[in-house]
């Protein structure tokens, strides 16, 4: 199966001022997010993405501005199953303020029962988009093969919540999981499914393909002379 490598965008001037962004308009990448969003052509270089999904809001696409300028060709889809959870009235709110608030408590221990007043329950949209992290990888690898790999922007529960799907954990656990700005998480849906990485913000080289040259000199690099040796 192809190899998903979920990226969170980069941080936020909500991130940095404490907000529960959610899917307020205007909320772009902060200076450092903006720096994140420049290191990630050079952090994905090397690596023949198939394709990019994001979510339709402005800070993934912000975040995925630089990889696109340098690689025009690349396709890109907005998917909307992908977007922020709908966090209703607690849309925008100070998360100190939130703290306070006894719904709070319930989703740190146990999400599968949240419903966010005039929004979304947290098992809706996990379904939403474990449906759509699904669908797309075997668009893929209809499209492209079982070896290609490809790209899916989005926000931090979405990727949380897919990755607890992958794993087969129940939702209630997901909030174990902390995948920071600009992190990738990889994914391979095979049987059972695997996590490959997990909120990885430095070096990808490992998901550039080898070529069989590649492959042979590491072999005999690697093997044990005759006689032993440590």
């Amino acid at each position: 199966m192809p190899t998903l490598l979920l990226l969170r965008h980069g941080r936020t001037t909500a991130n940095s001022s404490g907000l529960l962004a959610g899917r307020a308009p205007g909320v772009s990448l902060d200076e450092y997010g903006t720096s994140q969003a420049a290191a990630l052509p050079a952090r994905l270089s090397g690596i023949p993405l198939a394709a990019a999904v994001h979510s339709p809001l402005q800070r993934c696409a912000e975040t995925l501005a630089p990889l696109l300028a340098e690689r025009p060709g690349l396709p890109v889809h907005v998917e909307e199953r992908v977007t922020e959870c709908d966090y209703g009235e607690w849309t925008n709110r100070a998360l100190r303020d939130l703290a306070d608030e006894p719904l709070m408590a319930t989703v740190r221990v146990q999400p599968s029962a949240v419903t966010f007043p005039g929004g979304e329950s947290m098992r809706a949209m996990q379904a939403r988009v474990a449906d759509a992290a699904r669908d797309w990888d075997a668009r893929v690898a209809a499209e492209h093969g079982p070896d290609a790999v490809w790209l899916m922007c989005t926000h931090g529960d979405n990727i949380k919540a897919i990755t607890a799907d992958a794993l087969g954990l129940h939702l209630d656990l997901f909030q174990r999981l902390a995948p920071h700005p600009a992190s990738v998480t990889a994914i391979r849906y095979g049987i059972p499914p695997l996590l490959l990485r997990f909120g990885d913000t430095g070096d990808l080289a490992e998901f550039v393909p080898r070529t069989e040259a590649a492959e042979r000199d590491t072999a005999e690099a690697t093997e044990t002379p005759v006689g032993g040796g440590a």
